[in-house]
């Protein structure tokens, strides 16, 4: 059994921070100093390598419920707790300095929600909420299932425009499959949702899907397809 304590103190994860920042971690070691400690026959290295081992990426980690933690062996109730508190503190970190942001082009929308939608199972509806100015004023999760225009229905989206006093609106959403090419539901919605702005006055700028590490603007979509 080879614990933290035996290892060569330049190799201990807090010493590394302490010398070099804590980006000089690697991913386990990272979550290896959440846990704090391990067990009497594992590390909280040894622990936190096995954590990441279950997942099949990263992302998956933000989706683990305190049940699916602590059926890791050396994962008790407290270290499962640990984990999800930091998990959404890093993400309440990153939405606090997305608020002052504007949204100036579709590749915005994509570095603003990426992290949240990259590795989901299930598509996320999620509307943003801008001023005159194109300000982000809010971000709201509208919908989570099989996307389709019939289940999200306008009224949902436009109660938060009129309760944040919001100009115009952007819609995103994610493709699991990782191909952001729009299905005729993506468009049928979004064209729903763009009439019933502008007989609101609040106006869609775009849809935006994300996918694997790539998205697409309806919006743009739409525009080159009549072009042609």
């Amino acid at each position: 059994m080879y614990m933290i304590k035996d290892m060569p103190k330049f190799e201990r994860p807090r010493e590394k921070v302490r010398k070099y920042g804590v980006t000089s971690l690697n991913t386990y070691e990272l979550l290896a100093i959440i846990l704090r400690a391990g067990t009497h026959e594992e590390s909280a290295i040894d622990i936190s390598r096995k954590v990441i081992r279950e997942l099949s990426s990263l992302g998956e980690l933000r989706e683990k419920t305190i049940d699916e933690l602590t059926s890791i062996k050396g994962i008790g109730q407290t270290k499962a707790i640990t984990i999800l508190s930091a998990l959404e503190l890093g993400k309440r970190v990153l939405e606090n300095k997305r608020d002052k942001i504007q949204i100036t082009c579709p590749e915005t929308v994509f570095d603003l929600l990426n992290y949240d939608l990259k590795d989901l199972k299930q598509e996320v509806l999620i509307a943003l909420y801008l001023d005159l100015k194109t300000n982000l004023i809010a971000k709201k999760e509208i919908f989570r299932g099989s996307l389709n225009q019939s289940l999200v229905h306008p009224r949902e989206i436009f109660k938060y425009a009129v309760k944040y006093s919001a100009y115009q609106l952007i819609l995103v959403h994610n493709h699991p499959s990782g191909d952001p090419y729009p299905s005729k539901h993506d468009i049928e919605l979004t064209n729903i949702i763009e009439k019933a702005g502008q007989m609101m006055q609040i106006y869609l700028l775009d849809h935006i899907i994300i996918g694997d590490q790539n998205y697409l603007s309806i919006n743009a979509h739409q525009k080159k397809r009549k072009s042609y």
